[in-house]
């Protein structure tokens, strides 16, 4: 599902679990709402969107809701069992200083709000929304939460009409914002680090701090955010089957995102609670195209190398490509290229090269760059290279090959039994 955007089978095949088709039922008629006849296929506003604490995506309209981006329409209360009635606003909490808070659903009623956790509705619940939200007004068209980093401080967007309120978590004080240029929301959508704004069956990407829409907006929602026929990501697509899995460079940066790169595409896979999504590498990294030979992360930047040349993007929210860049291979890590794979280790600076059977190790904190040593390795036709609290994973097609350490793996003279890539690594089917 992409949403800055491509449209190209080849990332939903790769990297998107498919799970039961949804039933696509008769459009809604003569304003009959019931399970039977709701299909968001035919064109839904949607009340209200928001992850649960599990990373499902639930999608409201009236007294209904669906649960993830496939599936029929269910009754709401079949979930909430105490709610009476449509939702005008939903988002999950997001407050880690507070774990009796965090990650806990508010749905908002006119005047009143709900607060659940898997499924429960929390003791003295439901409240007046003043009581929960002081200076937040009634009868909210949307909600999202937006955490600390993306926005100032860890808030919550609560927009009704053109205004959006700005409530600070922490504390609980209201900044309000007029935001003429988005349309109005019906609902609110924060995945993946990026913020959408709902109306009518369509959707606008917007910057939660300032309101700024950037890219050819709006966008069918039908295209990207649920499987149906004859829109962009429905249809009969297959799962990757996990023995056929090829990645091409794999890197976890300083915030602990990891990241797979695979052909043109890459995809978060720390990011359980949003689920599993591909998206062209062009998205985040908009400089480099067709792919990357390998990738690694040090000092808050990222790493892209593509056959000679050598991309450095700063490692924020959003990456910024360093002024300068590309450079070399040469120039940047004082080796010829290509690279096959490369990997740096938690709080170490010696970047490991990986080229045919043999490794570099580049000495980061020189200028310019010192090879320290280069060593045989056990393997060959090395793939991609990922370092973790958890060792080192040298991936060559469908499988990957354990260390302990770099010194191990640079000291072994005979590969260790390989492990299978699976369905808890990333979605494939096993």
């Amino acid at each position: 599902m992409e949403l800055v955007v491509t449209k190209t089978l080849f990332l939903c095949v790769l990297f998107t679990v498919s799970t039961a088709a949804p039933l696509q039922d008769a459009a809604v008629e003569d304003g009959d709402t019931s399970p039977a006849v709701l299909d968001r296929c035919a064109g839904v506003e949607f009340d209200a969107i928001t992850p649960n604490e599990k990373g499902n995506t639930l999608f409201f309209k009236g007294d209904h809701l669906w649960n993830g981006f496939t599936g029929p329409a269910q009754l709401s209360t079949l979930y909430f069992k105490e709610l009476n009635g449509p939702v005008n606003a939903a988002f999950r909490m997001h407050n880690t200083e507070n774990p009796d808070d965090h990650d806990h659903i508010y749905l908002f009623q006119d005047d009143k709000v709900y607060s659940y956790f898997n499924q429960n509705l929390e003791e003295g619940y439901p409240k007046q929304i003043e009581e929960d939200f002081p200076g937040v007004p009634t009868h909210l068209d949307a909600a999202v939460e937006c955490p600390k980093g993306e926005c100032m401080t860890d808030s919550v967007l609560f927009f009704k009409g053109q205004d959006v309120h700005v409530y600070d978590i922490t504390t609980k004080t209201v900044k309000t914002k007029t935001w003429s240029n988005l349309p109005s929301c019906t609902s609110a959508f924060r995945w993946l680090e990026h913020y959408y704004c709902f109306h009518g069956h369509n959707f606008t990407r917007f910057h939660p701090v300032s309101g700024e829409v950037t890219g050819a907006y709006p966008k069918d929602a039908r295209h990207y955010f649920m499987n149906c026929p004859n829109f962009g990501h429905g249809g009969d697509r297959k799962p990757l089957k996990c023995s056929e899995v090829k990645l091409s460079a794999a890197t976890t940066d300083d915030g602990g995102r990891t990241y797979f790169f695979a052909g043109p595409i890459y995809m978060r896979v720390d990011s359980h609670r949003d689920g599993f999504h591909a998206f062209p590498i062009t998205r985040a990294w908009k400089e480099v195209n067709d792919g990357v030979d390998a990738v690694f992360s040090y000092d808050n930047k990222i790493y892209l190398i593509k056959g000679d040349q050598v991309y450095i993007y700063k490692a924020d929210a959003h990456f910024t490509l360093i002024e300068g860049y590309p450079k070399t291979v040469k120039e940047e890590l004082g080796i010829e290229g290509p690279v096959d794979a490369a990997f740096v280790c938690p709080n170490e600076n010696i970047a490991h090269i990986i080229q045919g059977n043999r490794m570099h190790d580049i000495v980061l904190t020189a200028t310019p760059r010192v090879v320290g040593r280069v060593v045989p390795l056990p393997l060959s036709n090395i793939d991609a290279s990922l370092c973790g609290e958890d060792g080192i994973k040298i991936f060559r097609g469908s499988q990957f090959y354990r260390y302990e350490s770099p010194m191990i793996l640079a000291m072994g003279r005979i590969a260790p039994v390989p492990v299978a890539i699976t369905s808890a690594m990333m979605p494939c089917e096993d």
